[in-house]
């Protein structure tokens, strides 16, 4: 059996105990599945993700879940942003731990991982690991709104001193709803997920007017609706996050239960 190591935030450590981890993760090939880690005899690599991690995981910290697969297990390994290599879980554990310097190196299981094979949930030192990107330090950091966190500490002085020629502010809501009604009925779904994109970077948005997209055919137009409206404050985001949660597409109801959660998680830390 081979072990891996997941790092999530702590408020899901009950549900992982009761029920597993879901796949709430993509995979650049767009499947949904668990990112991990192999257990190395080192701890600071073993739990190398966990400052990055923890600048997206909450207010609680992260917490390890030590998971157990089977030596056969379908994976794919590779380093971040670069294609991984598929192979069976005892081969990426191997491959890992012959590495000099395995940093940014990730394990993926393309399914959800069942409550029989997580070993335990423990808690962790969460001062392990590296922050951006390994050998970040130095470095200018990337202010791209794929890269900052929105309420970072020091995030808008930088933000202000090295503005991204490439990612500006999100346009203005009316021009974003032009061209959502540009797009067509049901609409061309680049043009919606693209809009959806910038009315995701803003705090308040015209729920009424989006709702529609809801029953858009292209499961990619719901999913990005989701993520659009996962952090308004908006009246309405409730109830269309409640329609998605029942969508028969079963990446949709997984992204929209995930936005659910976050949503629940921070209004109980108010």
């Amino acid at each position: 059996m081979a072990t891996f190591v997941h790092l999530t935030p702590q408020a899901n450590a009950a549900r992982i105990r009761r029920a597993g981890i879901r796949a709430a993760s993509r995979h650049h090939d767009g499947r949904r599945g668990v990112f991990c880690f192999p257990v190395l005899a080192s701890y600071t690599l073993t739990h190398q993700w966990l400052r990055e991690l923890a600048r997206h995981g909450g207010p609680r910290g992260l917490v390890a879940v030590q998971v157990r697969l089977p030596d056969d297990e379908p994976v794919t390994v590779g380093r971040y942003n670069r294609d991984p290599l598929v192979t069976k879980a005892s081969d990426a554990v191997r491959r890992v731990a012959a590495m000099d310097d395995p940093r940014g190196w990730e394990v993926f299981v393309p399914r959800a991982v069942a409550k029989r094979e997580v070993q335990r949930v423990r808690a962790v030192r969460q001062v392990a690991g590296w922050r951006y990107f390994p050998h970040a330090h130095g470095v200018v950091p990337c202010t791209c709104a794929g890269c900052r966190v929105r309420g970072e500490y020091g995030s808008r002085r930088l933000r202000e001193r090295r503005p991204h020629p490439h990612d500006g502010p999100p346009p203005p809501a009316p021009v974003l709803l032009r061209r959502v009604e540009a797009a067509g009925d049901p609409g061309d779904a680049t043009a919606l997920c693209e809009a959806l994109h910038w009315f995701g970077l803003r705090r308040r948005g015209p729920v009424e007017r989006l709702s529609r997209l809801a029953d858009h055919p292209e499961p990619a137009v719901r999913e990005a609706l989701a993520e659009a409206v996962a952090g308004w404050s908006t009246p309405g985001v409730d109830a269309l996050l409640d329609r998605l949660v029942s969508d028969p597409d079963p990446d949709v109801r997984e992204l929209a239960a995930a936005v659910v959660e976050r949503r629940e998680e921070r209004r109980a830390h108010r």
